[in-house]
């Protein structure tokens, strides 16, 4: 049994660990969990994680956010990996920092990276983990938002998130999205 695991952000020092790449640190963290290394390859930074018994592809599109659509499809296309065992995992501004959302299909919501996604696989019906990161910005400022780096108070809650994001991988790759759902959608994260 295959996943396929796509984390979205950008690429370059500039964007690493700013609210926009909580997707690859996500990825980085579940690859670094089941000791899988990346590597370079085509439209994308990949990691192959055997998890008892399974495998999960890890991708890091190299494609930058607006074009993350055309990793996503290549690898699920090349690995043959059924959308309904694909999870995209990315920021959002409609959820506060103290939470997350599983769904198996939902629109773009304004995000880049989905409406590509979408546009290359003609539908909005694949599994998303959406990583809330709040809307604590002036009128105008929503860009430098979230391209910008974690407040210093902020740091110790994305990291206990990004755990249990990685936990909540886990459970989808082996009880299924409802389980997944359920481990993370009504739950309030605090420290």
């Amino acid at each position: 049994m295959k996943y396929l695991i796509a984390g979205l952000g950008n690429i370059g020092n500039e964007y690493a660990h700013t609210r926009h790449n909580i997707g690859f640190d996500i990825a980085a963290a579940f690859a670094l969990k089941h000791e899988a290394t990346f590597r370079s390859e085509r439209l994308a930074y990949v990691a192959e994680a055997k998890v008892r018994g399974r495998i999960a592809v890890c991708i890091c599109p190299t494609t930058f956010m607006n074009l993350s659509g055309k990793a996503v499809k290549y690898w699920l296309d090349k690995e043959k990996i059924p959308l309904e065992r694909s999870l995209t995992i990315l920021d959002d501004l409609a959820l506060p920092l103290s939470k997350m959302r599983i769904k198996p299909e939902g629109s773009d919501g304004g995000h880049n990276g989905l409406k590509s996604i979408q546009a290359s696989l003609n539908t909005t019906a694949y599994p998303k983990l959406r990583f809330g990161i709040g809307n604590d910005f002036p009128k105008g400022m929503q860009v430098d938002f979230v391209l910008g780096k974690w407040r210093k108070e902020e740091e110790a809650l994305v990291q206990l998130k990004i755990e249990k994001a990685v936990i909540a991988i886990e459970t989808f790759m082996f009880q299924g999205i409802e389980a997944a759902m359920n481990e993370i959608n009504n739950k309030i994260y605090t420290l």
